[in-house]
C-alpha cells in the first residue's frame, strides 16, 4: 500500500472522480505503475485478496491483475462483485477478469446480470462478454446468447446506467466474437439504437453498436477471439 501511496498522482485521481468514482477511495496509480508492481508479486494470491480487501480503488484494480479467479470460491467471487458499488473501473474489469478464470464462470454471469444491483449486474454483463470473447463458439451456449441479446432490446432503455453501457458492449461482442451469431447481432444493434447513458464529466461517448459491428466486419475480423481480457 505504501508503494501505491508512493505512485499516485493528482493527475490520474482526478481522472478517477470524472469518471464518477470515489477519489477519496484512490490514491491514483497509473495502470503502467500498476503492471511494473504486478510482476513483482505475481503469484500471490493471498496478497491479492487482502489487496481487494483493502477497499482502495488502485489496490482493487491490482488485485484482479495478480489474482487467479480459478482459485477463489464462488463466495469470494460474489463478495468481489458487491465489493464493487460505485467503482466502475472494477465492477467492469476487475470482478470479470477473476471471475472468467472460474470453471463456473457462466453460471456466475447469468447470476450477477440477474441482480437488481447495479454494480453486479454491469459485473456479469461484462463476464459474459469476456466469454463471448475468448472462448470458441463451440463451447458457447448460443441459445443462451441469442435469449440475451433479446433480454438487451427489451431492458436496455430503462436499464441502470452503468448496465446500459455493458449490455450496449454485450452486443457489440457478440457480433465481434461471435461468428454464427452475427446477423442476430446486427439485428439486436440495430433495434437498440442510440443509447444514451451518463459518462460522468468526461467527453466519452457510448459507442453505437452497429457501427462498432461494421467496422469490425469491414476490417474482415469477425470472429477472432481473444487471449485474455486483463489489460
Amino acid at each position: 500500500m505504501d508503494d501505491l501511496k508512493a505512485k499516485g498522482t493528482e493527475k490520474t485521481r482526478a481522472i478517477y472522480t470524472r469518471h464518477g468514482m470515489p477519489g477519496e477511495r484512490a490514491y491514483g496509480v497509473s495502470n503502467a505503475d500498476l503492471k511494473v508492481i504486478a510482476k513483482s508479486i505475481k503469484g500471490q494470491q493471498d496478497l491479492a485478496c487482502e489487496l481487494y480487501a483493502t477497499g482502495n480503488l488502485d489496490a482493487m484494480y491490482l488485485a484482479g491483475i495478480v489474482v487467479n479467479g480459478a482459485k477463489m470460491t464462488k463466495d469470494q467471487l460474489h463478495a468481489w462483485a458487491e465489493g464493487a458499488a460505485g467503482m466502475s473501473m472494477i465492477s467492469e474489469y476487475t470482478v470479470p477478469w477473476a471471475a472468467l478464470d472460474h470453471p463456473d464462470a457462466r453460471e456466475i454471469a447469468v447470476e450477477w446480470i440477474a441482480s437488481p444491483k447495479e454494480h453486479v449486474a454491469a459485473a456479469g454483463w461484462c463476464t459474459y462478454t469476456g466469454l463471448l470473447a475468448t472462448h470458441p463458439d463451440s463451447a458457447l451456449d448460443l441459445a443462451e446468447v441469442e435469449g440475451l441479446l433479446a433480454l438487451s432490446v427489451k431492458e436496455i432503455s430503462c436499464a441502470p446506467n452503468r448496465v446500459k453501457g455493458t449490455m450496449n458492449g454485450f452486443v457489440i461482442a457478440v457480433g465481434t466474437y461471435v461468428q454464427p451469431l452475427l446477423a442476430a447481432a446486427k439485428e439486436t444493434a440495430n433495434k437498440i439504437g442510440v443509447v444514451s447513458m451518463d459518462m460522468g464529466d468526461t467527453a466519452c461517448q457510448i459507442l453505437l453498436a452497429s457501427e462498432s459491428i461494421a467496422k469490425v466486419e469491414a476490417a474482415n475480423k469477425i470472429g477472432q477471439k481473444r487471449k485474455t481480457m486483463r489489460c
